[in-house]
């Protein structure tokens, strides 16, 4: 399914490019120009991404709370 009509980018691409680190939608963008054309795309992108596409997210919030926690 085609995420950006103006680029052609799919759902399929944006998760790659989060799997390779790009978590926000302004690092999808320099990755592949999704959302920099029109911007109707940009929602949705951000949708993908608050759905766990992007693996790095989750690994860099998890030591934070550990070391905030440990030192309560």
């Amino acid at each position: 399914m085609y995420v950006c009509s103006c680029f052609g980018v799919t759902e399929t691409q944006v998760r790659q490019h989060a799997e390779n680190g790009a978590c926000t939608p302004r690092q999808i963008a320099s990755a592949c120009k999704a959302g920099t054309d029109c911007g109707s795309c940009v929602r949705r992108i951000q949708a993908i991404l608050g759905r766990g596409a992007c693996p790095t997210r989750a690994a860099v919030v998890d030591p934070v709370l550990s070391d905030l926690e440990e030192a309560a």
